[in-house]
């Protein structure tokens, strides 16, 4: 913003943030502050245009009629110039009007491979990655830094400015559905991690030139009851029998000492500890008594998606999760939210109820301003009031940049782990014979000689996933791998038969453990991955490059010795079949 066209003190960049901050607050009416305590999704399409699937208004009657200027972004447009085009066309319409403040855009990952809509992107026109479980298997904060440097500039370069990341949780419950999206199930190496994580996208200190990271989910939400995931009612319990809460502390406790200024608490209600048992983004013990007065945070937090209204998703009727408190209505659950801490509600756009609430009485302005504060000092911090547009041409020339490309490709190599090698028939020779599954011929005809049957193989490679039950009850719940770690056994007895006929090499996809039930003995090599293209995965088979990963947890004898343990104590299952830090080399 130019000179001439400062009007008011907020909109001068000479000033301090907080003289901005008390001018701007001083001029924002109710509604106002109000549609800053929400940050829902918004589709990146026909601004005018709402989205049906989320049962969602358009961008432009967010901005408009509910006064919103956060937003998550769900898919992607197909070129950078593209992305930031649209960026910049929206901030556009929210500087039109009114006090003219700028959207913060942000992000869940989408730099990797998963691709449940709830929890992560495809990676489209950006670099591509391994999972953040690839990153522990490598085990370096450095490495990690690098890459949120460079997954910071493609953000910066369309104007994404959260990154609903990292996620911190302890993956204690092999069973669990989220485990794809942490580092795994040591606190030691995750609060490494995390430093490395921040760093890369702020800096040293927020900026104009930062990704502002949404450090989730506080206090850790990896001792689900049973491995279910509370994104619905039957897994909505989180558990503490070894008494581990302050295990699943200490990586936030490192991600708050490097810097982290926004935090989202997860769903669950904890069950048996001196905790209320009410979600976490309804728990004052939680979010005030611990984060705020023990842990001394005071940034944002901002709650995981759709804690106070039901929907429909897909068809299916998706109640809010307000577990444990299911019995207020949708205002009581607000006032008991704010009560409790929290400064925006994610996946929300009821800014109505709040503003009833405030007409009241039932929740006091003076409280609004304290989130509102937060808020618009992290925008400014951001710089995003001086400047919110984003260069096209900029945009195309750095997403998905060539060396950016190699760089996240070496990685998804590097981080492969390597648990069994026996006689040494890894790396292979290129030319060999090869019967696949899993593999593109195409890409694997760079290497060898593809055959159509193990009979005809020197070789087989199978590329395979780890187990999980199929649940789906509509929705997204199918979306979420959970229940048994074991093979079901006719495929386990199809993988055998293939190991008995052939030298068989299989790389299996991490997404949580998997119990292996003796495919690392009847295969001649297991590999792992935390997601890998064909090419990062051949590369390393056939010896082009070394895999360099260790496991990020245990993988567990069987289901049995999962029941057996304690979701909240890490390493705790039985005899299992590798041990975390497990990897061969070559």
């Amino acid at each position: 913003m130019t000179d001439t066209e400062v009007r008011f003190p907020y909109q001068d960049a000479a000033l301090d943030i907080e003289q901005r901050v008390e001018d701007l607050l001083s001029r924002m009416d109710a509604a106002d502050k109000a549609g800053m305590l929400f940050h829902t999704m918004v589709g990146i399409g026909d601004p005018s245009e709402g989205n049906p699937t989320f049962g969602l208004p358009s961008a432009h009657s967010m901005i408009r009629k509910r006064r919103m200027n956060h937003f998550n972004l769900l898919g992607s447009a197909p070129s950078g110039r593209e992305f930031a085009a649209w960026s910049n066309a929206l901030q556009r319409f929210a500087r039109e009007d009114g006090l003219g403040i700028p959207i913060t855009f942000s992000t869940d990952p989408r730099h990797a491979f998963s691709d449940n809509p709830l929890t992560s992107m495809f990676a489209g026109p950006f670099s591509q990655w391994p999972e953040t479980l690839g990153f522990a298997a490598l085990a370096s904060p450095e490495r990690l830094e690098r890459f949120g440097d460079i997954a910071r500039q493609e953000y910066l370069a369309v104007g994404l400015r959260v990154a609903l990341h990292p996620q911190i949780d302890l993956a204690t419950e092999p069973r669990w559905s989220r485990i794809n999206g942490t580092f795994g199930e040591s606190a030691d190496l995750t609060s490494e991690l995390v430093v490395g994580h921040i760093l890369g996208f702020m800096g040293s200190e927020l900026g104009p030139e930062s990704v502002s990271t949404m450090v989730k989910h506080f206090p850790g939400g990896g001792p689900q009851l049973d491995g279910e995931d509370p994104h619905f009612e039957w897994g909505k319990e989180q558990v503490y029998p070894g008494g581990e809460q302050e295990y699943h502390l200490r990586p936030f406790i490192a991600a708050i000492g490097a810097g982290a200024t926004q935090m989202m608490p997860y769903y669950g209600k904890p069950v048996g500890t001196d905790w209320e048992e009410v979600g976490f983004g309804f728990n004052k013990d939680v979010l005030t008594t611990l984060l705020r007065d023990r842990l001394g945070f005071d940034g944002i937090v901002c709650t995981d998606w759709g804690l106070l209204t039901d929907a429909d998703i897909l068809g299916t009727p998706m109640p809010a999760r307000a577990w444990g408190v299911e019995h207020l209505t949708r205002p009581e659950r607000m006032v008991k939210a704010l009560d409790a801490g929290i400064d925006q509600f994610g996946g929300e756009l009821c800014t109505d109820v709040l503003l009833e609430l405030l007409a009241s009485g039932a929740v006091a302005e003076d409280r609004l301003d304290v989130s509102v504060r937060r808020l618009l000092r992290e925008k400014f911090r951001l710089g995003l009031f001086d400047d919110p547009f984003v260069d096209e041409k900029h945009a195309e020339a750095v997403v998905g940049r060539a060396d950016f490309v190699q760089e996240g490709l070496d990685a998804q190599s590097d981080s492969l782990t390597l648990l069994t090698n026996t006689d040494a028939i890894l790396p292979l020779t290129r030319g060999v014979k090869v019967y696949a599954e899993g593999v593109a011929s195409d890409v694997l005809a760079g290497y060898a000689t593809v055959v159509e049957t193990p009979a005809e193989a020197d070789v087989a490679i199978l590329r395979i996933k780890a187990p999980f039950e199929d649940r789906d009850r509509g929705g997204f719940s199918a979306m979420f791998h959970s229940g048994s770690l074991e093979f079901p056994a006719e495929e386990h007895a199809r993988l055998t038969a293939i190991a008995e006929a052939v030298p068989t090499v299989i790389d299996i996809y991490l997404d949580r453990p998997a119990v292996l039930g003796g495919l690392e003995e009847s295969a001649r090599a297991v590999l792992a991955d935390y997601g890998a293209s064909d090419e990062a995965v051949l590369r390393v088979l056939f010896g082009e490059r070394g895999p360099q990963g260790s496991l990020p947890f245990d993988l567990p004898r069987s289901d049995a010795a999962v029941v057996a343990s304690r979701s909240d104590v890490a390493f705790d299952t039985e005899d299992p079949t590798f041990r975390f830090g497990h990897g061969l080399r070559y």
